[in-house]
């Protein structure tokens, strides 16, 4: 077939790096030409090395601070926040929604402005404008001061995790992505269990300059993330194409390893709004956000509730405050295990929906436990199994949209729609939690989420994935490319016949 003749050829065909990266030692591109399956193997195996230990333990590091600084008012409230400040509870939930509703408006846009003002400048900059809104809330004197930096906290908050997201992408084969993902993602469950022991461990502070415990958890938490910003300016590297620890050798590998894997997104692109008009044309999109929003709703409830619940189970004592903190912990820390085993397997296997579709049932199976049973042992069971299932299908999910989205700033969008879409849900999971000491309401919210959007979406997803590979594959989709030349082919991004979508 002609058309699929054209297409092998601009998948193979050199990546375009900047001029300047173009040197006469390599003037084919290729700087591997001489050597053996063997040593290219093995060059490619230290490349990959070195991208992670560059890139993704100092990104896990401003997740984990994200995270903390987003939920730690859950730690707060417990510490009596409610009661310095006073508010009633439906007031208090306004605070967790103000949040949300600012976090994802921003979100979109913020994958835009990632690429456009490179990660280096634009990550560091957000930290320390939210590091700040962190300190202020430590500082507040009433409801609305709470309102105020709750709001301005999720505008600055918003560009982290959909860009960190799209980022990874940008430098990794689409069976590499899933693992690095949930190893980033894994500082959100670390968070909590972090969390939980830095509070009990804040805590002790209460009266110590005047100020109770309460305040000193925003405060210090606020302060590191301002220092963790201020390192991040060195800390953070922009795209393959930019990138200052990469060589020109280097830089050649990560685009053609990318361009081989049918991806394009190492490379410099344009700003055009017809990838925007792509993005919201493309059904991928909208399957994607039903998806993403079934594990993100119980995320937020996990994250902000946990310490209510676990302090309303009636082995726990309410005034042990250190205690019941610390009670938060171990669920996290299971959580954080499998999260990054299923992001392992979940990339050694090319396979994405079979996990989805394997965690939603262990997470319902958790919150049934919190409805069904009254004994406390039972319910603290519930949430690990809960924690679990929630948390370690997020990052498969987003590697799961990732992989089937080619084109660099249309990927960027998609995630920005798709993660600020699930981020709005936890509007509801900010006011379903007001009938204690059981949250029946809002245990059967979670259980719906994760029945309807992450198991019924991740089968949805699949099906209609499946249905278009055999159309492709069959050469159904040939079509698309007849009169095209190569730039044009590859300018179709996950439309191109010869991209197969991972399943």
């Amino acid at each position: 077939m002609s058309g699929s003749n054209s297409v092998k050829s601009a998948a193979s065909s050199p990546p375009a790096l900047k001029p300047e990266f173009a040197i006469a030692e390599f003037p084919d591109n290729n700087p591997d030409g001489n050597l053996t399956e063997t040593e290219k193997a093995e060059v490619d195996r230290k490349l990959v090395r070195k991208l992670d230990l560059m890139l993704i333990p100092w990104l896990c590091l401003l997740y984990l601070m994200a995270f903390l600084d987003r939920t730690n008012i859950g730690n707060a409230k417990i510490a009596h926040l409610t009661t310095d400040v006073p508010m009633t509870t439906s007031q208090y939930n306004l605070t967790l929604t103000i949040f949300f509703i600012a976090y994802s408006v921003f979100e979109a846009l913020a994958n835009i402005m990632l690429k456009r003002f490179r990660p280096s400048v634009f990550l560091p900059i957000t930290m320390i404008l939210w590091g700040f809104c962190m300190i202020g809330m430590g500082f507040v004197t009433n409801w609305s001061g709470l309102m105020a930096a709750r709001f301005f906290l999720g505008v600055t908050e918003a560009g982290l995790f959909p860009g960190v997201n799209y980022y990874i992408s940008c430098w990794y084969r689409r069976d590499e992505v899933a693992v690095r993902v949930a190893v980033f993602f894994s500082a959100a469950a670390l968070s909590g269990s972090f969390g939980g022991l830095l509070a009990a461990a804040i805590q002790k502070m209460d009266g110590i300059g005047g100020k109770a415990g309460w305040r000193w958890i925003f405060i210090l938490e606020g302060i590191l993330t301002v220092v963790i910003a201020f390192a991040s300016f060195w800390m953070v590297h922009d795209f393959p194409d930019d990138a200052k620890f990469l060589s020109n050798r280097e830089r050649i590998r990560v685009t053609r390893r990318l361009r081989e894997d049918k991806q394009s997104s190492a490379e410099h692109e344009e700003f055009r709004m017809a990838y925007v008009w792509s993005a919201l044309k493309d059904w991928k999109t909208y399957v994607g956000m039903l998806m993403y929003m079934g594990p993100l709703m119980p995320l937020y409830s996990i994250s902000l509730f946990l310490p209510t619940i676990i302090s309303n189970l009636s082995f726990t004592d309410k005034t042990q405050i250190i205690r019941n903190q610390l009670l938060s912990v171990p669920p996290y820390a299971a959580a954080t295990i499998v999260t990054v085993v299923a992001g392992f397997l979940s990339d050694q296997q090319n396979r994405r929906g079979i996990f989805n579709m394997a965690l939603a049932p262990v997470g319902i199976t958790g919150f049934v436990m919190l409805i069904a049973s009254e004994r406390p042992g039972v319910q603290y069971a519930g949430t690990f199994l809960g924690a679990i299932g929630v948390y370690a299908s997020i990052p498969i999910t987003i590697a799961w949209v990732a992989n089937n989205i080619e084109g660099v700033y249309k990927r960027g969008i998609v995630l920005g729609f798709m993660i600020g879409w699930g981020n709005l849900n936890g509007i509801v999971s900010s006011n379903m939690w007001s009938d204690p000491p059981r949250f029946i309401s809002g245990h059967a919210t979670v259980i719906a989420y994760l029945s309807v959007c992450l198991f019924g979406g991740s089968v949805l997803f699949h099906i209609l994935l499946s249905r278009e590979n055999s159309a492709r594959l069959t050469g159904k989709r040939d079509h698309w490319i007849e009169g095209k030349n190569n730039l044009e082919i590859e300018m179709l991004g996950d439309k191109r016949p010869d991209f197969i979508y991972t399943l």
